[in-house]
Parts: structure tokens; C-alpha cells; sequence
């Protein structure tokens, strides 16, 4: 029992030996494993010892996907046990990696010329993206989130997403604002495709058909990771539909949207920014909602998806 039992542990150990290693191959290869790994690094937000990710289904998804496209990694994925794929696939380092990635991006944003601009008002997509890409650390950063996000290959809809939290979440807010916030005032193709191109509309954000977004709020509020960022969008931005409604359907189709304040502060900014890569993010729609589900559905759509707070 016990040459059996140590036969385990010494396999255990040497998967997890094997996993580490296949994951600084996977960084220093460049072939497109590493683009793959900052978003397992990403959606399974590993911290500290815990080894434990917020969004368990989401990183059991992604490291399968890893797999499929790196089989070198097929005997560190364990989808039946939502802590088992993180510790087989980081070990006993899982809070190494993903605290060095996000350093290290943060780093490199601090040295970036990009990062030293104040956010203004009223810029072009085109012009936002050609300033992206004439900077060094934007551009880097820009490339490794449209490899993803590519449509020249088949779409993956969460692997985009989580390449959008990645790009997003790390840069300085002051940059993420200028490019969340672009758009374009002329009917200018180019300016149109820019936009695409910075806001994942192309993979991430239009589902067909649209969902509706009542069924948005529902989905997310049943993920954990979802609807911690929606409270938190609700609380910094929508205080009036908290204070007064809170999850309450009833309550909430008795406000008009006209009437609702929005904080519009950093804070609020912040919120919406950290939307961006997941569900709440879904151009969504109320057209084939039935005539008594409209005005929650109205009021959702306003709050996910209207300008109120950043014009």
C-alpha cells in the first residue's frame, strides 16, 4: 500500500513539475501559446496561495481550451474539480505567475509616453488606435489582444472576452477610458473599423441573434464572478436603483430611465471599464421581449449600454 501510494504521489508531483515546465515553455515560445496563457493566467485569476479562481466553469473552459491547441498540457487539465485544474496546472506556484504577469504588464505601461496623456474628450476611434500603435507598450499589448480576437480564424467567444479583460483591465485608466470611450462622429469606414477592431465587436460583443437583456441580468447574477462586477457597476454608478429597488424586478419597473441618475464619476468609469470581457458587455435587445417584459428589459438596456454616464 504504501509503494503504491508514495507511486502517486511521485506522479502527482511530477505532473505538476511537468506543468510548470510546459507553462515557461508555452511564455517563451513564440508561437502563440503565450497569448493563449495570459488569458488562462486571466480568467482563472489566481492570487496569493489559494489556488482557488472566482470564475471556476470559465477556467476549467479556458485551460481545456489550452489543451485542445497545446496537447503537451492535456494531463494538467481536470474539469471534474474546479480546484484541481488550477493546482495541477500552476502547482504549489499558482499566485506566482499571474502576479509577475500583471506586474510586469503594469511595468511596462508605467514606461509607456501613452500612459502620461490625460484622457480628452471626443476622440476618434482612428485617431486612438493610431496612437495606440505608434506606442510601443500600447501596440505590444494591442497585438497580443487581436491575435486573439482575430476573426480570420474561427471566433472564440470567451477566449476574446478574456483577452479584453486582460487589455483593458492592466493598462492605466486614463488609456482605457481614450479607447472604451472613442467613437465616430463622420460616417468614416475606417474610424468604423477601428472601433470594431477596440471594442471586440467583431467577436466578443455582437451575438446573433442579440440576446435580450433581461436574460443578460439573469445569466450574470447565476455566475459569481459576473455578478460581482455588477453590483459593483450598480453601486458605482446606478446608486439610485440600489438604494431605493435593489434586485427588486417589482421595484425596478417602476422607475423610468429618464429619472435615473447616473454618478458619472472615476468611480463609475471604473465600473463600466471593469465590465468590459464579460457577459455585461453583450450587445443586448429588447425587440422580442414580451409587451410586459419591456420596461425591465428597457431599464436594464439603459443601464448596461447607455452614454448617459460618459458623454
Amino acid at each position: 500500500f504504501t509503494v503504491l501510494l508514495m507511486y502517486f504521489i511521485n506522479t502527482a508531483t511530477a505532473q505538476t513539475t511537468d506543468c510548470l515546465h510546459f507553462s515557461k515553455q508555452c511564455i517563451n515560445i513564440a508561437n502563440g501559446c503565450e497569448s493563449v496563457w495570459s488569458i488562462v493566467e486571466d480568467v482563472c485569476n489566481i492570487s496569493g496561495n489559494r489556488c482557488k479562481a472566482e470564475d471556476t466553469s470559465g477556467c476549467n473552459r479556458i485551460i481545456q481550451v489550452l489543451a485542445d491547441e497545446y496537447p503537451e498540457f492535456k494531463n494538467c487539465v481536470c474539469t471534474t474539480d474546479d480546484s484541481c485544474s488550477v493546482t495541477a496546472l500552476l502547482g504549489k506556484q499558482c499566485g506566482t505567475d499571474k502576479e509577475n504577469i500583471s506586474m510586469e504588464t503594469k511595468l511596462q505601461w508605467s514606461l509607456s509616453a501613452l500612459s502620461k496623456k490625460a484622457h480628452t474628450a471626443n476622440r476618434t476611434c482612428l485617431d486612438v488606435n493610431k496612437d495606440c500603435v505608434e506606442d510601443e507598450v500600447c501596440n505590444k499589448q494591442l497585438s497580443l489582444y487581436l491575435k486573439v480576437c482575430s476573426v480570420s480564424k474561427k471566433c472564440n467567444t470567451e477566449e476574446c472576452q478574456a483577452a479584453i479583460r486582460f487589455f483593458y483591465h492592466n493598462m492605466p485608466l486614463e488609456v482605457a477610458q481614450m479607447m472604451i470611450f472613442c467613437d465616430c462622429i463622420q460616417p468614416d469606414e475606417s474610424c468604423h473599423r477601428a472601433k470594431e477592431l477596440l471594442h471586440g465587436k467583431l467577436c466578443a460583443v455582437t451575438a446573433v441573434p442579440h440576446p435580450s437583456c433581461l436574460n443578460v441580468i439573469h445569466m450574470c447574477e447565476e455566475n459569481e464572478f459576473c455578478r460581482k462586477k455588477y453590483k459593483t457597476f450598480q453601486s458605482k454608478c446606478w446608486r439610485h436603483v440600489t438604494k431605493k429597488c435593489y434586485d427588486d424586478e417589482a421595484c425596478l419597473e417602476t422607475l423610468i430611465k429618464d429619472d435615473m441618475p447616473c454618478s458619472a464619476n472615476a468611480e463609475c468609469k471604473a465600473a463600466y471599464i471593469s465590465n468590459w470581457g464579460t457577459m455585461l458587455h453583450v450587445e443586448c435587445t429588447c425587440q422580442n421581449s414580451p409587451p410586459a417584459e419591456q420596461p425591465l428589459c428597457k431599464l436594464f438596456h439603459h443601464m448596461l449600454h447607455s452614454t448617459t454616464c460618459f458623454s
